[in-house]
């Protein structure tokens, strides 16, 4: 978080493209340890029963951010500069590790935590294992998984992010000015689809399924209610599209919550960290791959058909993909 806040204050003192670059690399480089520092904070402090219910929390901060953030910074550059809009936002990663240093501390260390909560967070305890090179975590197939998983599914969220605005522009007319409101109900109903798919999964462990099959339930249901995003590309009226990508958008949130969770009920929490930063990875070079897609698709065809058609299919994909490498979810034994 230290190295994310300073890359992003870089900016501020950025003046030449080359220097606008490294600091945007930077920026990308500190932000990729945040979710596997996450998930691992959510092993430890979480039973299998309620990870995904934390982890569909946490996640939907992301999109609460990205909704403050078009409404704040805009305010900040142009009462204070621009400079001022990356020296501010920057700096709250310092206020937020103040707090963390002041208040983490792993469960059993923690002062103000009773027996009787340690014992719950200690109800399916994960074996512990001597440290391990991460490299020896490929060889596992419930680490290929979740890599093939993220694979799939990040890059649909990368084309949500960059490409629905010019869609909205293209198919509807919407002018930029317009565009907050309709990204707004995308990302609220992101969020919903982020807490209701933690919270599936995690409801049906505490009635008594396995989580095998409360996981992929979940993941299933999310999947299917993706599907209908096929036909945005045709829908007529623009709030109709902007449903149909903001019911997309929970789809895959709820999604990507349980997969996230998959790395906890499979590994010990020591490898959780690594194994996320992995599928991180191959979610980056999905993301990079989609982006020369979808450019090279519009220059063909002027049409978003084949970016809906894939964004519909890519998470039922996905999860028989997970089903194939993971069939039961049985956790790793690592010697």
């Amino acid at each position: 978080m230290v190295f994310w806040s300073l890359a992003s204050m870089g900016h501020a003192i950025g003046s030449s493209f080359t220097s606008f670059l490294v600091a945007r690399s930077a920026l990308g480089f500190g932000e990729a340890g945040v979710f596997p520092a996450s998930i691992k904070t959510i092993a430890e402090w979480f039973p299998k029963k309620e990870r995904a219910f934390a982890t569909g929390i946490f996640n939907a901060g992301t999109n609460i951010g990205a909704i403050i953030t078009p409404l704040v910074v805009p305010w900040i550059t142009i009462h204070w500069g621009w400079r001022s809009a990356f020296l501010l936002t920057g700096a709250l990663g310092f206020v937020w590790l103040v707090f963390w240093l002041v208040l983490y501390r792993k469960p059993e260390e923690h002062p103000r935590l009773s027996e009787a909560e340690l014992n719950y967070i200690r109800s399916d305890p994960s074996p512990r294992f001597a440290r391990t090179k991460w490299l020896s975590l490929i060889t596992y197939r419930q680490t290929w998984a979740f890599i093939a998983g993220k694979f799939m599914i990040d890059p649909i969220w990368w084309f949500y992010l960059f490409w629905v605005p010019d869609f909205l522009q293209r198919k509807h007319g919407v002018a930029f000015i317009s565009i907050g409101v309709p990204i707004l109900v995308i990302y609220l109903m992101a969020d919903v689809g982020s807490v209701a798919g933690g919270w599936l999964s995690s409801a049906m462990i505490h009635h008594g399924k396995s989580v095998n099959l409360a996981r992929k339930t979940a993941m299933l249901i999310c999947a299917v209610s993706i599907v209908p995003i096929v036909f945005a590309y045709r829908v007529e009226s623009m709030w109709g599209a902007v449903l149909l990508i903001g019911l997309a958008a929970a789809g895959h949130q709820g999604f990507s919550a349980n997969l996230f969770t998959l790395t906890s009920d499979t590994f010990p929490a020591q490898a959780v960290g690594s194994v996320v930063g992995m599928g991180g990875m191959a979610g980056a070079i999905g993301g990079m791959l989609i982006a020369k897609i979808v450019g090279y698709t519009l220059q063909w065809t002027g049409s978003y058909m084949v970016p809906f058609l894939m964004a519909g299919f890519a998470y039922l994909l996905a999860l028989a993909t997970i089903q194939i490498l993971s069939p039961k979810l049985e956790p790793v034994r690592i010697p």
